[in-house]
């Protein structure tokens, strides 16, 4: 392979491209946006900077490796720090644990909570470790193409019971209510439901205290900028705001690439980053794409998020990085997401605070925020979000007034915020998921959509909607499975 046309600059796209440019493929990237970066796409507001996210960087290895391909530094394209505590817990009753790999701290936090709980902490470390090894390192860079490849993993996923879990998993481990909550929350980082969510993902706990967890100074979009940085050392091609409009496809070959601007691309692999309903509906003369929708589409899929950005006068040393903020309800808010469709009225949030890290996003003696909630995605809900996006903001901001920032309203600079029907608009996102197909069992590994497509042998997907699935190691672990099919 001499050529390849990858679609879509987020992580996954990014990432990939690399990849492939590294290893001596001329590598165009085509992206419909004005920046790169996708779901981390950033703005610029009166003086303060505001990542669309992901805003946790886990398992910085990951990232390093893609510059260790052409024997280069990450350090020298971006400055990774850090993040401590890795997350504040923070529950209405005024519990609040804060959650780190310090054993120290971490073991006298749980045993303020219930003493007999760090034995099972422990416990609940050591299956961590095991489904990590086995879910991650084993198979979270491999591409599974055959029923075979599952079968072969099959021994493992029953060895640790992949069928159940992670609340479930968790619940069997520790006792308190809060530690359980706060030891299974991570599954909505990727979409995933903790009470149905395959207990596989509990390998996220061991990442995080081996990795630790970092934050790109300047922003994620820093992270994307040294990456894009990298690749343009490379030889690669950036093309953006130019939307694919087609994927033109011979036999059973994808042929070219067609662009809203009229550029006509063609290339010995075509891979999309783009979410995979939308991605198949690009494919033209061909049959393969509209059956490909129609399946898709009866597949179950990721909530959406809306998230309030908004800067404030005056600084706060004592909110740290990352706060989670649960609810009043955990399995009821759970369900109302996911099941019912549901618009809780007390949704619980994830706080990002970059400013207490780093400064500089926002002017001299001002902070910069964004508050995020999961909600139902729009195949379930039915709010019309241009209309009552504001009245949902306002929800947020009643949360963040009783619980942390009391004249909240009174310091706000600038505010906006991104709904469920802008993940449709901007990305293609179906139904406005943030974070594609569902990762329950029968939605991952073979069952997840194929890194290369079945029928057309040399048209390839990376991202969240492929595996091993969403999150920055999700979609980097893709593009190192897919550009293993790809130079094969």
């Amino acid at each position: 392979m001499k050529s390849a046309i990858v679609i879509g600059a987020g992580f996954g796209g990014l990432a990939l491209a690399i990849r492939l440019q590294s290893a001596g493929v001329q590598t165009t990237i085509v992206e419909a946006r004005d920046k790169p970066g996708g779901r981390a796409y950033v703005w610029e507001r009166d003086g303060h900077v505001f990542d669309a996210g992901p805003t946790v960087i886990t398992d910085p290895d990951c990232l390093a490796r893609l510059w260790q391909l052409s024997g280069q530094n990450i350090a020298d394209d971006v400055d990774l720090v850090p993040v401590t505590p890795f997350y504040r817990l923070d529950w209405p009753d005024g519990t609040v644990f804060d959650y780190t790999n310090d054993d120290e701290q971490l073991r006298a936090s749980i045993e303020k909570l219930n003493p007999r709980d760090w034995e099972g902490y422990k416990r609940f470390l050591t299956y961590s470790a095991g489904v990590f090894e086995e879910g991650y390192r084993k198979l979270g860079t491999k591409a599974f193409e055959s029923p075979l490849d599952m079968l072969k993993a099959a021994p493992a996923l029953a060895r640790y019971q992949a069928w159940r879990s992670v609340y479930s998993i968790v619940a069997g481990y520790v006792e308190d209510e809060h530690l359980r909550q706060a030891l299974s929350f991570h599954t909505l980082l990727v979409g995933g439901n903790p009470l149905t969510c395959s207990s596989i993902y509990a390998l996220i706990h061991k990442l995080e205290r081996d990795g630790g967890v970092w934050f790109a100074k300047g922003g994620t979009n820093k992270l994307i900028a040294g990456m894009v940085r990298l690749f343009e050392r490379l030889g690669g091609e950036l093309r953006l705001a130019d939307p694919v409009v087609a994927i033109e496809t011979e036999g059973e070959r994808a042929r070219a690439v067609r662009t809203r601007s009229g550029w006509h691309g063609t290339a010995d692999a075509v891979a999309s980053n783009g979410d995979i309903i939308h991605s198949y509906g690009l494919l033209e003369g061909s049959k393969r794409g509209p059956a490909q929708v129609r399946s898709l589409k009866r597949k179950r899929y990721s909530p959406s998020l809306f998230v309030l950005h908004f800067g404030l006068e005056g600084t706060f040393p004592g909110i740290p990085h990352h706060t989670i903020l649960f609810g009043p309800r955990y399995q009821e808010l759970l369900g109302d997401i996911y099941k019912r469709g549901e618009l809780a009225a007390d949704p619980a949030l994830y706080l990002h605070h970059p400013t207490v890290t780093d400064p500089s996003m926002a002017p001299e003696g001002c902070s910069t925020f964004y508050a995020l909630a999961p909600v139902p995605n729009m195949g379930q809900e039915k709010i019309d979000w241009d209309r009552d996006g504001e009245r949902y903001a306002e929800v947020i901001l009643d949360v963040l007034e009783e619980r942390l920032i009391p004249d909240i309203r009174q310091r706000i600079r600038t505010r906006f915020h991104y709904a469920p029907t802008d993940f449709g608009r901007d990305l293609g996102a179906h139904l406005g998921s943030a974070f594609s197909l569902e990762p329950v069992l029968w939605q991952s590994a073979w069952f997840r959509t194929h890194n290369r497509d079945d029928k057309i042998r040399n048209l390839y997907f990376v991202g969240a909607g492929t595996h091993p699935g969403a999150g920055i190691p999700g979609v980097v672990g893709s593009a190192e499975a897919t550009a293993g099919l790809m130079l094969a």
